[in-house]
């Protein structure tokens, strides 16, 4: 028996007298009852399915009873300390397949990262359809009520302008009933192709209010993904993996000796609520992250699209708009797209040329402009693709983009270029060199603006095998950019917030959240980034409009101030009263984004839905706790509580803007507001 105790998670992992290897219990709470042997053999510790070997389990679409995981046995393991945390290895095989089941702990943080490696050490291929990269049966052990009622399970929807929408169900309320022993029936999600977060977040949480103890997960990739929570010898499992044959079009022929390494996810296990678990991952995303200044400083950028230039940039028109973005305090003035074409922008991305038409006096001159104002100018870029109208396309290889069936994989007006190729990677590097070593850009907008599907079987074993073997050259090339320019600032963008997820996020600095040009919506989104991404690497448009007023400005403001600040709208457009506000907001900001990159976040009124007419987030720093108060609607007066312990609190004040008051009193249960309509407000909270 395997046993221990590492940051409160609990852990045992039982070797039979037949060398199986059962995870018998991975818990915030000690061990209390060991399953019986007709129990126990469905405790897994990896579910690994390979071509010919059966699935012994009348399993529907479950991964469960997968071979060879089955009848693999235990070989050995490792325990040991790395500069991370404890590291545990077990080793199983069957018949020359390996499989090493890898925990990775992380000192002073309730999260383990969980993968699995197999190593074809037999006499033939092997096809590989599925893999876990975690596996846990008894989320519902020790529980007083039935399976169905005894929990919450959150999923995180998401889509293009509506992000980072958890909503909190029953398994009940999800179509799973307890009728059997087990259940065909499973609660799962999956995204298949190279936006990881166009319909959900890749995570999702378990959360057994009974027993006061919560699961919750996050898949790191950019590409095809699948979870799925369901039954079997009447307790509930939870399954986390990359792609799969069945749900994504993924299979891998391991030929001899070769190694398959699964897709890694972070599993945070806490005894507390679904709020506990985000801040134990938060926590954990901050540890895995690339050092850089960028999380350390939190500079206030401005970007010329939205609601402002979008796409239509040029040297007449940026001149003000940097003057203005100076005077108001951002420190960073990034160029967004269409600066590469004179007309329309989508379709001709690729060459990444500056226009001359735009710029007659060459681009040099506006980020020269931007240098001698005092900030660090950037570019947007799209490096992953190429439009149908840019003349490239017709002169590079074919070889270059994905393919499909044998034809060019074709998405919104843009063919895929493949990472894998060291051609494109090569032609990737020139167009990041030429921007930095000849342009002068200290940073880099990186948009991906297509979903290309489930992959490519040019030189693949499966079109989902493709995709996954392009992410990770990608993630390959993206390092060795890091490597070479270890200053340059690389956001992370995807229409938004598509691919806002830690395969990426633990290189790129920052996160565009979202696209969603509705100020009013703009702060549910807002509120609720905290679950996908730490608060340092969020950023959130400001973008006061140019015919509205004071309020709406200010809604603008406290949008952006919790997290980093993406300031635009056409600020020489809008009054100086207006201005005032955007300019006393950056200054606020200044003073407490220090407080931010160590923050961990909580919802006073529960995380944010569109429905909703008061909407909250903050953000606890130590001594201190910042609070964003949004009323998205509504009519007349109308109070809210904004729940917190206050005893310890001995100063509140609204924190921005100074000079509009607001009404708000201590009471037992936290702090009572009255917000206007349409109206926001940051709170600083001081701790004695």
């Amino acid at each position: 028996m395997i046993k221990f105790m590492e940051n409160g998670i609990f852990l045992n992992i039982d070797v039979t007298k037949n060398q199986e290897v059962r995870l018998l219990h991975l818990s915030s709470k000690a061990f209390n009852v060991v399953p019986d042997e007709g129990k126990a053999k469905w405790y897994p510790l990896v579910e690994l399915k390979m071509s010919g070997f059966d699935q012994d389990d009348h399993h529907g679409n479950k991964h469960t009873g997968c071979q060879p995981s089955a009848i693999m046995r235990y070989e050995s393991y490792q325990d040991y300390h790395n500069v991370w945390g404890r590291k545990l290895e077990i080793h199983q095989q069957y018949e020359g397949i390996w499989v090493t089941t890898h925990f990775q702990f992380y000192n002073g943080i309730s999260v383990i990262k969980s993968w699995n490696e197999v190593l074809n050490q037999s006499q033939e291929v092997k096809g590989l359809e599925y893999i876990s990269s975690f596996s846990l049966t008894g989320l519902s052990e020790d529980s007083p009520l039935p399976r169905d009622q005894d929990c919450a399970i959150w999923l995180p929807h998401s889509t293009w302008f509506g992000e980072n929408q958890w909503k909190s169900y029953t398994p009940y309320e999800l179509g799973y009933d307890v009728v059997n022993s087990f259940s065909m029936k499973r609660i799962s999600l999956s995204s298949t192709g190279s936006w990881a977060c166009d319909e959900y977040l890749p995570m999702g949480s378990y959360e057994n209010k009974e027993l006061h103890k919560t699961i919750t997960w996050q898949i790191e990739t950019s590409g095809s993904w699948h979870w799925e929570i369901s039954d079997i010898t009447e307790e509930l499992y939870l399954k986390l993996s990359g792609p799969t044959y069945q749900e994504n079009h993924f299979m891998k022929y391991l030929s001899v000796g070769e190694r398959f390494v699964s897709v890694p996810c972070a599993v945070a296990i806490v005894e507390g609520s679904f709020e506990k678990s985000i801040g134990e991952l938060t926590k954990y995303r901050r540890r895995i992250r690339r050092f850089n200044e960028d999380n350390e400083k939190l500079p206030v950028i401005f970007n010329d699209y939205m609601n402002c230039l979008m796409g239509d940039p040029k040297t007449e028109v940026l001149k003000p708009l940097v003057d203005l973005a100076k005077a108001v305090g951002c420190e960073y003035f990034c160029i967004d797209c269409g600066w590469y074409d004179d007309g329309p922008w989508w379709a001709g991305v690729g060459e990444w040329l500056p226009s001359k038409k735009r710029f007659p006096g060459g681009i040099e001159e506006i980020i020269g402009y931007i240098k001698d104002s005092g900030m660090i100018p950037g570019l947007w870029l799209e490096i992953e693709v190429m439009g149908i109208h840019c003349k490239l396309v017709n002169q590079v290889p074919k070889e270059w983009f994905f393919h499909r069936n044998g034809k060019p994989v074709i998405d919104h007006n843009r063919y895929q270029l493949d990472f894998r190729n060291k051609e494109v990677r090569a032609y990737a590097d020139s167009v990041v060199r030429r921007l930095v070593n000849e342009y002068g850009v200290g940073y880099i907008k990186m948009d991906y603006n297509i979903n290309a599907g489930p992959g490519t079987d040019y030189q693949a074993d499966s079109v989902g095998e493709g995709l996954l073997a392009h992410t990770r050259a990608y993630l390959r090339w993206l390092d060795n950019i890091f490597i070479c320019y270890p200053d340059l600032i690389i956001e992370n963008c995807s229409s938004g917030g598509m691919r806002m997820e830690y395969s990426l996020l633990q290189r790129h600095s920052i996160q565009s959240i979202t696209d969603q040009e509705d100020y009013l919506k703009m702060a549910v989104i807002a509120a609720n980034a905290p679950t996908a991404c730490t608060p340092e690497q969020a950023a959130i448009w400001s973008y006061p409009l140019r015919d509205h007023d004071v309020e709406e400005t200010i809604f603008n403001m406290v949008n952006a101030m919790l997290f980093r600040i993406h300031q635009s709208g056409c600020l020489n457009e809008i009054s100086d009263e207006r201005l005032d506000y955007v300019k006393e907001g950056i200054a606020y900001y200044k003073s407490m984004r220090g407080d931010i990159k160590n923050s961990l976040p909580f919802w006073p009124i529960g995380l944010a839905g569109f429905m909703d007419e008061y909407v909250s987030v903050g953000l606890n720093c130590g001594k201190k706790r910042h609070v964003a108060l949004w009323r998205t609607k509504g009519k007349g007066k109308h109070a809210v509580t904004l729940k917190m312990d206050l005893e310890d609190v001995s100063f509140i004040q609204c924190g921005y803007p100074k000079n509009r008051p607001v009404e708000f009193q201590r009471i037992d249960e936290g702090i009572e507001v009255s917000l206007e309509p349409k109206t926001a407000r940051i709170f600083e909270i001081i701790l004695k």
